[in-house]
């Protein structure tokens, strides 16, 4: 039997290409109907947006619903592809490219059949966001958990087994966690809500997510027995993943070549500033010795304080533009996101007056006391890690966005321009003076972009069949100088998020479009107006970017 919300998608396709009810004429009407079907068909990315008309509601994730919205996606490429006007080219392009990114994901990666991160459960949103009134967000909680079921059950049956090794751990960190958050920690947060009926209807939501989520998790511990190693996407699905996600379509050899002169570049940049803070040591020494130099209080603590003075180098530096007065808090990550090591968290651009949430996971329980206390970043690690997230990375890239004068730039930011952004931003300010030439503090910035360079290099050769598993790991170990517990963490991931490249040729990217836009407008004098044209444009690819700020000139990506 078709889902109802099958049926829905059906009727939008029908109404949409029906000679008798015309699409919209104008390209404004053409694009606000696009984000508006978006929505309807991820009314959970709606909800992180701030549409809150969406809450509770998850998409329809059966087989039946997946081809409803992949037709429609050809559908409006079709008509999309038909306004040819000067005027809404760019904006045409970067639509087109959004959904070209969602087919790929859809049709050539099949991530929905394959890969358990495709499914977002995440529902923060209702924890920590505090967009309405305890009670008003219990009950989308409320709804959000009576779906919980019905999703594990759709998740559960699209996932084509035997499944990767760590395809089935991130599984069980993932939905395991959410288990946990669901049974010990959201109880908590809307403990004050006085409706007795609204708390009865709670705790049965709740019981049946919780048990639904245990159920999913140990439905992945029973795939552990005939897991497998089959996780690479392959030369030719990986150069299309790149070519339809991001417009770069460079050959994968000169494209791990880019990477490996970059990588060389860090390291022989982390042996001077080694020589200089640690003289007569090794550079693993050095490594350890700032390693060693954890933050002051924890790190949740310390970032807060690193905050409070970026926001004022910042302000001082004058290289960017800082639109508002908003702030970003610091918490310890939730247990179903402890995969990442830190992340933050933002609101969408149809809220306001809402704080962002920068995260930082604490270190695995079930790891020896000296992995976990490795876990633990040293203190110029974390430095950057909050340039990264907040000042000028994500937090700021993101002011820029939600102001855009393009809806579609708000609402869509693409993984490399974020990614790129924030990772650019790490190396920028150090250049621009961060710890004032402290060679303890550039190896903090150091280590970051080493740590981008391996996952380059791993993306690229674990999902072409160059690397194993194992050698990623050890290459995190030997070339980023990761703890174990990281550098497996780190290798596991681009099993399963193979464009996690996007960071370093994102970045990249950025550096060349900036040394080449700048270099007929004063150099290094014009990096403000550079970074605040290059935010402006909310978060297409790069490529897209790079040719609208340069026009015919645009040259190499790289």
């Amino acid at each position: 039997m078709r889902s109802l919300f099958f049926i829905s998608i059906l009727s939008l396709i029908a109404m949409t290409a029906s000679p008798a009810q015309p699409g919209p004429t104008d390209w404004p009407s053409f694009v606000h109907q696009f984000i508006e079907s978006y929505f309807k068909i991820h009314p959970d990315f709606a909800v992180y947006s701030g549409r809150h008309e969406f809450d509770g509601m998850l998409p329809d994730w059966t087989p039946e619903g997946l081809k409803a919205e992949a037709a429609w996606l050809h559908m409006e490429r079709d008509a999309a592809s038909k306004y040819l006007g000067k005027s809404e080219r760019f904006e045409r392009d970067y639509l087109i490219a959004v959904i070209d990114k969602d087919l790929f994901w859809l049709e050539v990666a099949r991530s929905p059949y394959k890969n358990p991160t495709y499914y977002g459960l995440d529902p923060n949103v209702y924890i920590a966001r505090p967009y309405a009134p305890p009670d008003v967000r219990l009950k989308a909680y409320i709804k959000y958990a009576n779906n919980i079921p019905a999703a594990a059950e759709q998740i559960r049956k699209n996932l084509v087994t035997p499944l990767p090794k760590t395809f089935v751990d991130i599984g069980r960190i993932t939905f395991g966690g959410l288990a946990s958050y669901y049974e010990n920690d959201v109880p908590t947060v809307f403990s004050d809500v006085g409706d007795e009926q609204l708390q009865k209807d709670f705790r049965q939501a709740n019981a049946g997510a919780i048990k639904a989520m245990k159920s999913l998790d140990a439905w992945f511990e029973q795939q552990r027995a005939t897991a497998t190693d089959n996780f690479a996407l392959g030369s030719k699905v990986f150069s299309q993943m790149l070519s339809m996600t991001e417009r770069v379509d460079v050959p994968l050899d000169e494209l791990e070549r880019i990477g490996r002169r970059d990588l060389n570049r860090n390291l022989d940049a982390l042996k001077q500033a080694c020589a200089a803070f640690a003289p007569g040591k090794s550079v693993e020494e050095c490594v350890q010795m700032v390693g060693a130099k954890k933050p002051e209080g924890g790190p949740v603590e310390a970032a807060r304080k690193q905050l409070v003075d970026l926001r004022a180098f910042l302000t001082k530096q004058n290289v960017v533009s800082v639109p508002g007065t908003e702030v970003a808090e610091v918490h310890e990550s939730p247990p179903y996101q402890r995969w990442n090591a830190a992340y933050i968290d933002i609101p969408g651009p149809y809220e306001t007056n809402l704080p962002s949430i920068y995260y930082i996971a604490p270190p695995d329980t079930s790891w020896s006391e000296k992995e976990r206390d490795e876990y633990i970043p040293g203190k110029s690690v974390l430095l950057f890690t909050s340039v990264h997230e907040v000042w000028p990375g994500h937090f700021l890239s993101f002011l820029h966005s939600n102001r855009s004068s393009s809806k579609f730039g708000q609402v869509f930011v693409g993984y490399a321009f974020a990614e790129g952004w924030a990772h650019y931003a790490e190396e920028m300010m150090w250049e621009e003076g961060l710890g004032n030439g402290d060679p303890e503090t550039h190896i903090g910035q150091l280590l970051e972009a080493l740590l981008r360079n391996v996952r380059f290099l791993s993306a690229i050769g674990l999902h072409t069949g160059k690397m194993t598993v194992e050698e990623s790991e050890k290459m995190f170990r030997e070339k980023a100088y990761q703890d174990p517990g990281n550098a497996k963490q780190q290798a596991a991931r681009g099993t399963f998020d193979p464009a996690y490249l996007n960071y370093t040729m994102g970045k990249l990217m950025i550096r060349k479009l900036r040394e080449d836009w700048c270099a007929t407008r004063g150099g290094k004098s014009a990096w403000k107006e550079f970074h605040d044209t290059f935010l402006s444009f909310g978060g297409p690819p790069i490529p897209l970017v790079r040719k609208e700020m340069l026009g015919n000139a645009a040259g190499s990506l790289f």
